[in-house]
């Protein structure tokens, strides 16, 4: 599950037990966004004999040869889940995304689900008159880096989309807060109904390079 970090601090429900009439413990979790792990999945349960099946669905049914390097990583990231400084850090990425979803919001975007409650969002472009391809190459062209995403009903290719997705663990992990949260809702909005205007981009591009000099990838700029 893509929430999963946001679910081992209780920020929300597992799936599992919204759906089931009486759901055993079993979290199948993704390790990486907001649970900052490396790319892959686990499954933990309550039960020895869950656990078998489990186990025996995983080796010998679909895996081959564990990854150590990828198992070592999990670790590491299970570790850093279970200090109450992650508990502070899920909750930053959720006030961080609700803050970026209204600044575009007040800037006239269209948001798909009308808000958010975890770490993305997903913005309908089509209003705008682009693609969701044309907004991912117009941000990257500046520095903010997001995806385009299909919409519900999406009449466009996968390749191309009518929506842009955008998250905030990223930028919650460099130590950012509503603050720039708010600033990066600026820059996307008027990076988006400006598309094409070069002079705009590099400003929008100065700002950027400004902002996130003040914030380093931690274990690569420090």
């Amino acid at each position: 599950m893509a929430t999963s970090g946001l679910i081992a601090r209780a920020l929300r429900t597992s799936p599992m037990r919204r759906s089931l009439p009486d759901p055993p413990v079993l979290t199948p979790t993704q390790r990486l966004r907001e649970f900052c792990g490396t790319r892959g999945g686990s499954s933990t349960c309550d039960t020895e004999e869950l656990g078998k099946d489990i186990d025996f669905a995983v080796f010998p049914v679909m895996q081959g040869g564990p990854m150590m390097h990828t198992i070592a990583g999990k670790a590491v990231c299970f570790g850093q889940a279970s200090k109450p400084e992650f508990a502070q850090y899920a909750h930053q990425v959720v006030e961080n995304c609700q803050v970026l979803a209204t600044g575009l919001s007040e800037a006239g975007m269209r948001l798909v689900s009308g808000g958010t409650d975890n770490h993305l969002l997903l913005v309908d472009v089509t209003p705008l008159g682009i693609t969701g391809r044309q907004a991912e190459q117009a941000l990257e062209g500046v520095g903010i880096i997001a995806n385009k995403n299909a919409i519900p009903f999406d009449s466009r290719p996968p390749r191309v989309t009518s929506g842009l997705r955008l998250g905030t663990p990223a930028i919650t992990s460099r130590g950012m807060g509503t603050a720039e949260s708010a600033q990066v809702a600026s820059m996307v909005a008027r990076v988006l109904t400006n598309i094409g205007d070069m002079e705009l981009q590099r400003q929008v591009g100065e700002e950027v390079q400004e902002l996130t000099s003040g914030f380093p990838v931690p274990g690569i700029d420090d």
